[in-house]
């Protein structure tokens, strides 16, 4: 997030004093922060390395399982996120944040974390926070809908689990390089024009699902 974004964030919250930006890599717990995010939590710049055990150590006690489990489910799932929960910083000062991830991409297009933003929420009147959500992410939001909305078709179809459902479309993403919530999009839009006879097409879903990539737009060049 660039300082613009910043200042317009913190015009839309109320006066916000903090957003700060983290990438998280899966493999080995991983974890960046910019200045901003270090200074929710008291740290000035380059005074602490992050890492998942620093960030619990700062969740307030009620809420640090809730984290815990959150993080856990990013990244067993690889999906968007969204969390709010309290965090004690390191003068003893109670702040209520949000947690908003997206997925992180290699060079192959494979989801290896999660990139987003911390949010602290503190001053916000909570009649402002949803409007500024909406307006600030709303892709992550649409992202995790569409992604369910998928997960439940192949469910449906295929008489799986929500965990096996998603590692089919994770496949399909891996296999494709294509993101897994642009499959997700096209694979809602095509069982919708199939009409209702969806079992009975059973062969023709495992046509759509194989060849989905196929269907989708090429991305469009980004303008220097």
């Amino acid at each position: 997030m660039g300082q613009r974004e910043r200042e317009t964030a913190r015009r839309m919250l109320g006066g916000c004093p903090d957003i700060g930006n983290f990438r998280f890599w899966f493999a080995d717990q991983r974890w960046e922060w910019s200045e901003e995010a270090a200074g929710i939590f008291g740290y000035a710049p380059d005074e602490v390395e992050p890492s998942t055990e620093l960030l619990q150590n700062h969740q307030h006690p009620d809420d640090r399982q809730r984290v815990a489990e959150a993080l856990a489910d990013a990244i067993e799932t690889a999906t968007p996120f969204c969390t709010r929960h309290r965090i004690i910083d390191t003068e003893g000062e109670t702040h209520d944040v949000i947690v908003i991830g997206d997925q992180l991409f290699d060079e192959q297009g494979t989801v290896v974390g999660s990139a987003g933003y911390f949010i602290d929420v503190t001053e916000t009147l909570e009649g402002n926070l949803q409007e500024a959500l909406d307006d600030l992410l709303p892709d992550v939001i649409d992202a995790r809908a569409v992604i369910e909305q998928a997960k439940g078709v192949l469910m449906f179809v295929y008489g799986v689990n929500a965990d096996q459902a998603f590692r089919v479309l994770r496949w399909r993403s891996q296999e494709t390089n294509v993101k897994i919530r642009t499959l997700a999009e096209q694979l809602v839009a095509d069982v919708v024009g199939m009409g209702g006879a969806l079992v009975q097409q059973r062969t023709r879903f495992d046509h759509l699902l194989l060849t989905i990539h196929q269907r989708v737009a090429p991305p469009e060049p980004v303008a220097d």
